[in-house]
């Protein structure tokens, strides 16, 4: 149990560093090579940033657990909407009047719904992997020619993100540091992390889904949610709508696609029947607030916290 419990939390804790690491090398070289940042933050930031979540996905998946990697991604929808904005919200009220908000709720509700339709049957297949993949893609050439049509001037376009990530280095050999320190680091993180939640799983007699659920969720969500409580802190929560609802999307376009595309994956019956629909109901919950132009307070905030300590109870 210990050992397991250690394995588990040295991987989550190495697999924030190693995406940090990864994100940052990663766009120090594109930076570089005077790749415009309007590119970089819609395409490198956002795939590094998933990158824990991918890598976790792949190794549950590629070590006959898939249930993790499902878990993890489901897990983290709704732990970036009930904790990421709940708990910052407690802090600072979250405003929801930004432009381009409403136009990428709805292109998150319609991911989800996709996503749902296609694992009814319990069962993701390369082709509607596939499916997921391109749909992302389509939506962030969209997003770079929208942006690019007004100048860059579109307030939901991440052309600024450094606030995010921090600075990126510019010397060859410190890049390559950090590319490697990411690269290296990032399997071996995720390899701990997969093994020591399926050994928890089998100590306490619970699913490898439940795992996945929460404890592999709430860990990959940890950069989220300190992103958003600092921008809280500094009374600019208003930043953690976008990024969350970035989040959910390529939690499910790229994550589930990539590894779709990799190796089928079959889903437990039980995700089918219940945290799907927790999900989706989280999503309505994203989609009123934004439509409504909803301001988050203590009092919503506080409520989120607790239908979310309610859903982990339920899940176990």
């Amino acid at each position: 149990m210990l050992l397991n419990s250690a394995m588990l939390v040295s991987g989550l804790v190495l697999l924030v560093f190693a995406g940090d690491y990864l994100v940052k090398g990663a766009v120090g070289l594109a930076e570089n090579f005077g790749i415009p940042s309007l590119i970089i933050g819609l395409t490198i930031v956002a795939f590094g940033t998933s990158a824990p979540e991918l890598v976790i996905a792949l190794d549950s998946a590629l070590s006959g657990v898939p249930d993790i990697a499902i878990g993890n991604v489901i897990g983290s929808n709704i732990a970036n909407v009930l904790l990421v904005m709940g708990l910052p919200a407690l802090i600072s009220p979250i405003h929801s009047g930004q432009r381009g908000l409403s136009r990428n709720v709805a292109i998150m509700l319609l991911f989800t719904l996709a996503f749902m339709w296609m694992i009814e049957d319990a069962y993701l297949s390369t082709v509607e992997a596939a499916g997921l993949f391109g749909g992302l893609v389509l939506f962030i050439v969209v997003q770079i020619l929208r942006a690019r049509l007004v100048m860059e001037g579109d307030e939901d376009a991440p052309t600024d993100y450094h606030d995010d990530i921090g600075e990126a280095p510019h010397g060859n050999a410190k890049i390559a540091i950090f590319l490697i320190i990411g690269i290296v680091a990032l399997p071996i993180a995720a390899h701990l992390t997969v093994v020591g939640a399926s050994g928890i799983a089998r100590t306490f007699g619970v699913s490898d889904a439940a795992i996945g659920l929460t404890i592999v969720a709430v860990g990959t969500s940890l950069p989220e949610l300190a992103t958003s409580f600092m921008a809280a802190w500094r009374r600019s929560g208003d930043v953690a709508l976008g990024n969350i609802i970035g989040s959910n999307i390529f939690n499910i376009a790229a994550i589930l696609g990539i590894t779709g595309l990799v190796i089928p994956i079959p889903i437990a019956q039980s995700i089918v029947d219940y945290d799907m629909w927790v999900m989706f109901g989280v999503a309505i919950l994203l989609g009123v607030i934004c439509y409504g132009k909803v301001t988050t307070g203590k009092f919503l905030g506080g409520a989120m916290l607790i239908a979310y300590a309610a859903y982990i109870v339920s899940v176990f």
